[in-house]
């Protein structure tokens, strides 16, 4: 929760928010002092706050799964120029979502045969502005997911509207059927000074493109903090602003930008003009979409931007389930080419409905140096009252882990396609609620456990933060935002994880990338672990590279091997396969 620092940034909006909370909150009790729809102040009854996110009831009476059909542009935009585009589709078994499926097809006379493939077919809704017929015309195992269909797009027109589009599928004999819609989005070139990003649907990664990329769409793996800036004027101190933030280039290459940066700042020229990319900060003024379409319309040409950030902790501070998706919606229509982000702080507080209005969802917990189970305020912290600075949280680096696994199985039982994500790392105290920042090792196992469950992105709350952190996480930043660390996490869902008995605050995941494996090894505990051994899950032929952590690695006998894996520490390891 960022009480103190929202009000020290925004008063006006403090004042607002505070009027807004009393009359429009969601949950129990508005009006009520609540975080995550808890009370948290002594003298109230605690209670049940409801918006809990839970496995849905079986389709079926029997158990059986339906066929559940869902497809995307691979991108979430393309532009002019562009002549190749792809769909994902998916044709999961559920036993929640779908349309029902037997294993078996007929003609209803002689013919027969199990029902193992999906043939479909992808067109536009409408023909506007199309004249080709069907986009795609393929078949898919039935429960296969990620499956990848080029269509061509030279027979469209950039506009600013989307194309929808629908995916009709038969089982071989037609005796079984299924529909699915989605829509894609063509947009006119950016302008020479201007920059867009994509979403990969597949991977949950992003691609960016401006004239320094040179017009090419290449991946983005942004890394930084949420930041602070002087708000002078001066264009000397700005450069010397982005040069000292982002080590010359060589760490830290994200920021959102805080309180400080006016909208007409020369810091963003200071930005366009380097490697950094910044996300901008709306919170202040999500709810009011006059101002967001003026701010929206001040900074969108800068060519250092990536995307928008519109709710902090919306489901911390219980705002209404509709201004997200109002702000989402009109910053698309006034700036297609970049995405909207949305923090949350909760552990589960209407996740579904406050995840909405999001194209990135970025997640914070703090779980460092709290008292877990008594508050400040004067009460204990559990499921039902009470807030302890990290919404049901038990402490500790591991947070991180579980707080992701908890967000992608919501994203399952919801039935959602899943959102790329961002991890914002704890990198302060104080409030009373944090007792200390987190060490570099802490701040380093956050991070890599956030990337074992596929973020795309990490920005640390707040910059300017200590010295030593600080250089903990451009030393991070400098490793994995660059090849071949980035193209690997770029690379989507780890390709699997490794468990090792007896080790439970031991998070191992391994990304392939065609002749190459990385594995990423985590040490969450506060000792050592002396000695030891994985095992390769790939017949390897050597160690390519370890790009960080400096552990001396040994490969024999089909395992990695080490002395020692110290407390709180991270090591990748990249090997060569056969």
């Amino acid at each position: 929760m960022r009480r103190s620092v929202l009000a020290s940034g925004s008063l006006a909006f403090a004042a607002s928010l505070a009027c807004a909370q009393s009359q429009n909150e969601t949950g129990e009790h508005a009006g009520w002092p609540r975080w995550c729809g808890k009370v948290y102040e002594s003298g109230y009854p605690s209670f049940e706050p409801g918006g809990h996110t839970t496995e849905p009831a079986p389709i079926n009476d029997d158990g059986s799964p339906n066929l559940y059909v869902q497809f995307k542009p691979r991108y979430s935009i393309y532009l002019a120029g562009e002549t190749k585009g792809s769909f994902v589709v998916n044709a999961a078994l559920s036993p929640w979502y779908g349309e029902p499926w037997t294993n078996s097809t007929s003609d209803g006379e002689a013919a027969a045969g199990p029902f193992t493939e999906l043939f479909f077919s992808i067109s536009v809704a409408s023909d506007e502005g199309a004249s080709a017929g069907s986009l795609v015309e393929s078949s898919i195992p039935v429960n296969e997911t990620g499956a990848v269909f080029d269509f061509d797009l030279s027979c469209f027109e950039p506009r600013a509207a989307p194309y929808e589009v629908v995916l009709s599928g038969t089982s071989l004999f037609g005796d079984q059927s299924y529909t699915a819609k989605s829509e894609f989005r063509l947009l006119p070139d950016i302008a020479p000074e201007g920059s867009a990003t994509k979403i990969d649907n597949l991977k949950g990664g992003l691609l960016f493109k401006n004239a320094q990329t040179g017009g090419e769409f290449v991946p983005l793996l942004p890394y930084g903090y949420y930041g602070l800036y002087n708000g002078s004027n001066n264009t000397a101190e700005s450069e010397e602003f982005v040069s000292q933030y982002s080590s010359d280039g060589k760490g830290l290459n994200g920021i959102i930008s805080l309180a400080g940066f006016a909208d007409t700042n020369p810091v963003y020229d200071s930005m366009d003009a380097s490697s950094m990319r910044f996300m901008f900060d709306l919170r202040g003024s999500f709810m009011n979409l006059t101002e967001v379409e003026q701010r929206v319309n001040t900074i969108k040409h800068h060519s250092s931007l990536f995307a928008y950030w519109t709710a902090d902790e919306p489901d911390g501070w219980q705002y209404p389930f509709e201004v997200t998706p109002a702000a989402q919606e009109l910053i698309h229509d006034i700036d297609p080419y970049h995405p909207v982000a949305v923090t949350l702080n909760c552990q589960d507080y209407y996740f579904g409905e406050y995840s909405v209005g999001a194209d990135i969802l970025m997640e914070d917990p703090y779980p460092i140096g709290i008292n877990s189970t008594f508050s400040k305020w004067g009460t204990v912290c559990n499921a039902t009252l009470g807030d302890c600075g990290c919404d049901n949280c038990l402490g500790g680096p591991q947070e991180a882990a579980r707080r992701l696994d908890y967000l992608l199985q919501y994203e399952k039982w919801l039935g959602r396609w899943p959102l790329p994500k961002f991890h914002n790392p704890q990198a302060f105290h104080g409030e009373d609620y944090w007792a200390r920042d987190p060490t570099p090792g802490e701040a380093f196992v956050m991070n890599a456990l956030a990337f074992n469950r596929g973020v795309a992105g990490i920005f640390a709350w707040t910059w300017p933060s200590s010295d030593e952190l600080f250089n903990a996480h451009s030393e991070m930043a400098g490793v994995f935002t660059n090849a071949p660390v980035r193209d690997f996490l770029l690379g989507g869902q780890p390709d699997g994880a490794i468990h090792i008995a007896d080790q439970d605050l031991l998070d191992i995941a391994y990304w392939v990338q065609e002749d190459q494996i990385m594995i990423s090894v985590v040490n969450a505990a506060y000792d050592d672990v002396t000695p030891l051994s994985i095992e390769v899950p790939l017949p390897a032929t050597g160690i390519a590279a370890v790009p960080f952590g400096g552990l001396s690695w040994q490969l024999a006998g089909g395992e990695l091997r080490v002395d020692t894996l110290p407390a709180t520490s991270v090591s990748l390891v990249v090997l060569s396969l056969e």
